[in-house]
C-alpha cells in the first residue's frame, strides 16, 4: 500500500500542486515567524549582554529634571563607592531628550528615542561605552558627539556646527566626534547626542548630580560581594543590581516584547493554514471521487478498508512532507526578508546569525504534515467506505441524504449558538463582551462553513436568471455546474468566506473607529495649530512666551497638566489661558460662564459634576499638588471635551500650586488670524526658533495623528491576511481544474452539439465567478455582523461612536472576488477549451 500511495502521488503531481502550495505558504509563515523572532531575540539578548560585559554593578535612581525630588547620585556618593574594595572604576551617567536637526532643519530620528547623555572618560580619556570612529568625545561646553548613523543621516563631519534641541530652545554646538554604540535607542531608529558631563547635568538634572552609575570591578572581585557592599552606601530611592542580573532582566523584557509579535504573526499563519485545510480536504475528496473504480478494484482483490484509508493518508503525509521542506526553506528567506525590511523602515537590528532552533524546525514540519493528514482524514474515511461493487460502474461516491440532513442540522445549531453569543457579547459590552463575541464568532464561522453547501443552491439560484439573460447557454450551464456538487462548491467558497469575514470585520471596525476619532477631533477643536514636543515630553515655558508674541496669533492656550485632591480623590486638571481657551476649544457650558476663569474660579465637566452632586457656585476644599490646602469655586459646568481634563483651571493657579518650577505643558493650542496658512505656520516655526524637536500641526495633521494609526493597522492586517486569500484563490483554481477533468466527456458532448471554444471558456469563467462571489457575499455579510458586534463592546469608551459601513470597500471586496474568479479560471478554462471532442466523448 505504501508503494501504491507513492505511485498515486507521482501520478497526480499536477492535481496535488495546489495542495503543496497551500501547505507550503502556511509552513513558510510559521517557520519564518519563529526563525525571525528567535533571531531578533538572540541579537538583542547578545547586545544587552555585551552592554553589561564590563559592568559589575549598576545603580539607578530614576531622578529626572532639575526639580525632581529624587536626589540622584552626588559626587560624595560616587567617592564612597570608589573606596569599596574590589571597585576598579565608577562612571556616573545622566540622560534625557536631545533632538538633532538635519541641514534642512528637520528632526533626525523618530522623537521618542532621540536621547542625549554625557561623555564620561576614564583616566585614559576614553569612555568604555563608545568607540569613536572620528574625532573624540566632547570635553567642554559647546561641543557634542553624535552616533555614526545620525551623523551619516545629517551628513555631518567633525568640526561642523550642529543644531540640537533639548526641552528648551534650540542651540548650536560643534561636532567633536562620531562614535558607534549598541545603545537601544539608536537601534530603535533614534539618535544619541553626547555632551560633556557638566553640560548634560545642567540640561537634564542638577550640577554635580548623576541619575545612574556603573561600577567596574577589579580582576577576581565578586560582583555579588560588591553589590552587598555598595547597597548600604546608596540614597534611599536608589536601587542596585549586578550587571548580569540587569542583562538577564533586559533579556526577559525582550522575550516578553517579542512574544506579542510572535503570537500575532502565528495567529495569521494559523488563519492561512485553517483556510488551507479546505483546499487540502477538497483536493483529496475529488481525488478519491475520481478513483472510485480504482479503489473499488483494490477492495475487490483483497485490500481492507484500513489499508485503503492508510493509503490515502500516506499520500497526504508525503505531500505534507514535501510542502514542509519547501515551506521551511521559504520561511528562512522570509525571516531574512523581514529582518531587512525592519532595517529599511529605520529600525537597526544588531548583527547576529540567523537562528534556526529545533522548535522552529519541529513546529514547521509538524504543522505541515499534521495539517495535511488531518485535512485528508475525512476523504480517506470516505475512500475506505467504497464497496467493491463500485468497480462495475464509474459512478462517483456521493453523500447520502441522511448525512446531509445530519450535517445541516449540526451546522444550523452551531451557527445559531454563535449568533446568540455574538449578540449577547454586543449587549454586554466591555472586555467580557469581547470574549463572548470572539467565542460566538468562532462558532458562527464553523456553523456557516458547515451550512455553505446547503446555502449554495438557493443563493446561486437567485442569480441564475441574470446569468442566463446576459450570457445565454454559457451562463445557464455555469450556474448549474456551480451547484452540481454542493460540498465542493461549499469547501471552495468557505476558504474565501473565512478570509473576507476577517477582512470585512476589520474594515468595518477600523473605518468606524477612524470616523469616531476624526469626529472627536473636529468637534472638540477650534484651534488652527497644535504645538507639541516630538519626544512626547512637556514643552518649556519659553515656547509659550515666544508663541504669544508671534505674528498672526489671535488666541493661544496651553494644555498644562495639574492635579489636586478633592474629598480624598485625585482629580486631573488642565491649566489654560482664560479668555482664549474657548477660542481654541469647543466648550459648551451647561451652567455658569467660562469668563469666571478670569476671576480665579474653575470649570468642571458635566458628568463629573453630576456624579459628585456639584453645581455652579459650589466651593470645594482641595489639597493642591504642592501639598497646600485651599478652596476652589466652580464658576462653570461644561460638556466634557476629550482634549481637556475633568477640571479646567486658570494657568496662574496651576503655576502657583505646581510641585515643580517647570510647568508640564503637554500642548499649546493656537488660533491664527485668517486660519491656517503657510504664512501663519512659518510665523509659528520662526517664533519657536526653527526648533526641530517641536512639532507644529494644523488641523489635518492633528486628525491624521489621531486617526492615522488605524489606517496603518488596517494596512498591516490586509497584508497579513493576503496570504489566506491567496490560498483561497488556489482553492478556486484547484476546484475548477478538477471539475474540468471530471467533466471531460460532458464538455466533449457540449462541443459536439455546437458549444464553441469561446463559450466553453466563458462557462468555466462564469462558474468560477459565481463560486467566488458566493463565498465573498457570505464573508462580507458575516464580517459586517462581527464588526458591528465588536464595535458595540467599544462604544461606551469612545464618545460619539456610531457604526459606519464602508460600502465602497465592500463593493471593492466583491469586485475583487469576481476578479479572483476570472483569474483563477484562466488555466482551467483554457484546458477545457483545448479538449479534443472525440477523445473527450470517449473518456469515462
Amino acid at each position: 500500500m505504501f508503494r501504491t500511495a507513492l505511485r498515486n502521488v507521482l501520478a497526480h503531481k499536477a492535481r496535488l500542486l495546489m495542495t503543496v502550495l497551500a501547505v507550503m505558504l502556511g509552513v513558510a509563515f510559521v517557520s519564518g515567524t519563529l526563525v525571525f523572532t528567535d533571531t531578533l531575540g538572540n541579537a538583542f539578548r547578545n547586545q544587552s549582554a555585551k552592554s553589561y560585559d564590563d559592568v559589575a554593578v549598576a545603580v539607578e535612581t530614576h531622578a529626572g529634571g532639575r526639580d525632581d525630588k529624587t536626589p540622584g547620585l552626588d559626587a560624595a556618593t560616587l567617592d564612597k563607592i570608589r573606596a569599596v574594595d574590589g571597585v576598579a572604576s565608577v562612571t556616573g551617567r545622566v540622560s534625557g531628550f536631545a533632538g538633532v536637526a538635519d541641514p534642512d532643519g528637520k528632526l533626525i530620528g523618530n522623537g521618542w528615542s532621540n536621547t542625549g547623555g554625557n561623555f564620561a572618560p576614564g583616566d585614559d580619556g576614553k569612555d568604555v561605552a563608545y568607540d569613536f570612529t572620528q574625532g573624540g568625545g566632547p570635553v567642554k561646553a559647546g561641543q557634542i558627539a553624535l552616533d555614526q548613523d545620525t551623523a551619516a543621516k545629517g551628513k555631518y563631519r567633525v568640526g561642523d556646527p550642529v543644531r540640537v534641541a533639548t526641552n528648551g530652545p534650540v542651540k548650536e554646538y560643534t561636532l567633536s566626534g562620531v562614535f558607534t554604540t549598541e545603545d537601544g535607542a539608536v537601534n530603535a531608529g533614534g539618535s544619541l547626542v553626547l555632551f560633556d558631563t557638566a553640560t548634560a547635568q545642567n540640561l537634564y538634572l542638577k550640577p554635580g548630580v548623576f541619575q545612574n552609575a556603573t561600577v567596574a570591578a577589579d580582576a577576581g572581585a565578586s560582583d555579588q560581594k560588591l553589590l552587598d557592599a555598595i547597597t548600604p552606601l546608596l540614597p534611599e530611592e536608589a536601587t542596585a543590581q549586578t550587571g548580569k542580573a540587569l542583562a538577564d532582566e533586559q533579556a526577559k523584557q525582550i522575550e516578553s516584547g517579542l512574544t506579542s509579535l510572535n503570537t500575532m504573526l502565528l495567529a495569521f499563519a494559523g488563519i492561512a493554514l485553517f483556510v488551507g485545510i479546505f483546499l487540502i480536504a477538497n483536493t483529496f475528496t475529488m481525488l478519491v471521487a475520481q478513483r472510485t473504480r480504482e479503489l473499488a478494484l483494490m477492495r475487490a482483490i483483497g485490500a481492507s478498508r484500513r489499508q485503503i484509508k492508510r493509503s490515502v493518508l500516506i499520500e497526504a503525509a508525503v505531500v505534507g512532507l514535501l510542502a514542509s521542506v519547501i515551506g521551511f526553506l521559504l520561511g528562512l528567506g522570509l525571516a531574512t526578508g523581514l529582518r531587512s525590511a525592519m532595517g529599511l523602515l529605520g529600525g537597526k537590528i544588531p548583527a547576529g546569525p540567523l537562528v534556526v532552533s529545533t522548535t522552529a524546525v519541529v513546529s514547521a514540519f509538524a504543522v505541515g504534515i499534521l495539517i495535511t493528514v488531518l485535512a485528508a482524514w475525512l476523504p480517506a474515511r470516505r475512500a475506505a467506505k467504497i464497496a467493491p461493487v463500485a468497480a462495475m460502474s464509474s459512478v462517483h461516491a456521493t453523500a447520502t441524504v441522511k448525512s446531509l440532513v445530519v450535517r445541516n442540522s449540526i451546522g444550523g445549531f452551531i451557527a445559531l449558538a454563535g449568533a446568540v453569543g455574538i449578540v449577547a457579547g454586543a449587549g454586554t459590552g466591555g472586555t467580557n463582551g469581547r470574549y463572548l463575541v470572539a467565542a460566538g464568532a468562532f462558532l458562527a464561522l464553523i456553523g456557516i462553513i458547515i451550512l455553505i453547501p446547503l446555502l449554495s443552491r438557493p443563493v446561486i439560484a437567485l442569480v441564475r436568471p441574470l446569468l442566463k439573460k446576459l450570457f445565454g447557454v454559457s451562463g445557464k450551464l455555469a450556474s448549474q455546474n456551480a451547484v452540481r456538487n454542493p460540498r465542493r462548491t461549499g469547501a471552495t467558497a468557505s476558504a474565501l468566506a473565512i478570509g473576507l469575514t476577517l477582512v470585512t470585520g476589520i474594515s468595518v471596525l477600523g473605518v468606524t473607529l477612524g470616523q469616531a476619532i476624526d469626529k472627536i477631533t473636529t468637534d472638540n477643536i477650534k484651534a488652527d495649530y497644535m504645538v507639541t514636543m516630538a519626544s512626547g515630553d512637556s514643552l518649556d515655558e519659553s515656547a509659550l512666551t515666544a508663541l504669544s508674541k508671534a505674528d498672526g496669533v489671535s488666541a493661544i492656550s496651553p494644555q498644562q497638566a495639574a492635579w489636586f485632591e478633592v474629598d480624598g480623590e485625585y482629580q486631573s486638571a488642565s491649566g489654560v489661558n482664560p479668555g482664549d481657551v474657548e477660542k481654541v476649544f469647543s466648550l459648551d457650558t451647561v451652567s455658569g460662564s467660562l469668563a469666571s476663569l478670569k476671576d480665579g474660579q474653575v470649570a468642571v465637566g458635566a458628568k463629573t459634576a453630576k456624579t459628585n452632586g456639584w453645581k455652579t457656585g459650589d466651593t470645594l476644599p482641595v489639597k493642591f499638588d504642592d501639598d497646600k490646602k485651599g478652596e476652589i469655586t466652580i464658576g462653570a459646568v461644561y460638556k466634557e471635551n476629550d482634549f481637556l481634563s475633568t477640571f479646567v483651571i486658570p494657568k496662574e493657579m496651576a503655576d502657583r500650586h505646581s510641585a515643580s518650577s517647570r510647568p508640564e505643558i503637554r500642548e499649546i493650542w493656537i488660533k491664527a488670524d485668517g486660519g491656517a496658512s503657510k504664512a501663519n505656520e512659518q510665523s509659528i516655526v520662526d517664533a519657536l526658533g526653527d526648533n526641530p524637536a517641536m512639532s507644529v500641526m494644523d488641523r489635518q495633521d492633528i486628525r491624521d495623528m489621531f486617526g492615522g494609526f488605524i489606517n496603518t493597522a488596517l494596512n498591516i492586517m490586509y497584508g497579513l491576511l493576503a496570504m489566506a486569500l491567496l490560498i483561497a484563490v488556489l482553492g478556486v483554481v484547484n476546484t475548477l481544474a478538477m471539475s474540468v477533468f471530471e467533466r471531460q466527456q460532458e464538455i466533449g458532448m457540449l462541443r459536439a452539439i455546437g458549444l464553441d471554444r469561446r463559450r466553453v471558456k466563458r462557462m468555466i469563467r462564469l462558474e468560477a465567478v459565481v463560486i467566488s462571489v458566493f463565498g465573498a457575499v457570505i464573508g462580507v455579510g458575516l464580517g459586517v455582523f462581527l464588526g458591528w458586534a465588536i464595535g458595540q463592546t467599544l462604544a461606551d469608551d469612545i464618545p460619539g461612536y456610531a457604526l459606519v459601513i464602508p460600502w465602497d470597500r465592500l463593493a471593492v471586496f466583491l469586485a475583487l472576488a469576481g476578479l479572483v474568479g476570472v483569474l483563477a479560471s484562466l488555466w482551467p478554462a483554457r484546458s477545457a477549451a483545448k479538449l479534443n471532442m472525440l477523445t473527450a466523448i470517449k473518456t469515462e
